[in-house]
């Protein structure tokens, strides 16, 4: 079974059922296909050892191991891809919560992901203390908004629950590729699109539509034949796609004459 057969099962599981950082290490696998994941799982085990609340975890990732943010290299995808982020201690804020939030379930310290926009946060329901993992800080509802504030430029914004709301580890796995397929149209990478679209196209929820990026990703790597078979095939699947994907899978054939 290979990557995307491996992911589309995870990610068909009930949210409950979804192994966030067994769901990361595939898509580092993809990125990397020489990756180890039991040695990249190890050390998560071997952080948590020794942490048992919210402080000590704090204690263990930002102090005695230096984990914090990356922003000189931000938008590397060394720091979008989980076991280069174990390997280096720096990431974004997603990959970097993902490390807290794996380590917290070891250590039996219950935290829930906070899908914030712009910033991603892990919140201690328990005291309702939000953890940012990029600035290697802890936040009161207060420093939150006001972080909020800072990354989004959103000084006239209201600013309320809806902004912070607890996601599963589907959300967070698609908002991960998310990231990645950024990065990787900026860099005009379409190797690494390719492989990040699919993926994302795998989750439940994912526009189909985003297909179209999937195909132009293929065609760009002269495979203009295999794209248009892609169009095609997801138009036999959606009638109101169809309408899109078909002539986008003419123009492709046609380049071919």
């Amino acid at each position: 079974m290979d990557v995307v057969d491996r992911f589309s099962e995870l990610v068909a599981r009930p949210e409950p059922d979804i192994g966030l950082a067994e769901g990361a290490l595939l898509i580092a696998s993809a990125a990397d296909p020489g990756l180890d994941p039991a040695s990249a799982l190890a050390t998560l085990d071997e952080f948590a050892e020794g942490v048992d609340d919210l402080v000590s975890l704090c204690r263990r990732l930002f102090v005695e191991l230096g984990f914090r943010g990356d922003p000189r290299e931000y938008h590397s995808p060394v720091n979008s891809l989980l076991h280069r982020v174990l390997e280096r201690r720096r990431g974004i804020p997603i990959t970097l919560s993902v490390v807290t939030l794996e380590v917290a379930r070891r250590a039996g310290v219950p935290l829930e992901p906070i899908g914030m926009p712009a910033h991603f946060l892990v919140r201690d329901p328990a005291s309702g203390l939000y953890v940012d993992s990029f600035g290697a800080t802890v936040l009161d509802d207060a420093g939150c908004e006001a972080l909020y504030r800072d990354v989004s430029g959103g000084g006239q914004v209201g600013f309320g629950p809806e902004l912070v709301p607890v996601v599963g580890p589907r959300e967070v796995l698609g908002r991960m590729l998310l990231n990645l397929a950024r990065i990787y149209r900026m860099n005009a990478d379409p190797v690494n699109l390719e492989w990040v679209t699919r993926l994302r196209l795998e989750i439940p929820g994912v526009p189909a539509s985003e297909a179209l990026q999937l195909a132009r990703a293929v065609a760009s790597q002269g495979r203009l034949r295999e794209a248009a078979a892609e169009l095609e095939a997801r138009a036999d699947q959606d009638a109101e796609l169809a309408e899109t994907f078909l002539p986008a899978a003419r123009t492709l054939r046609a380049q071919l004459n």
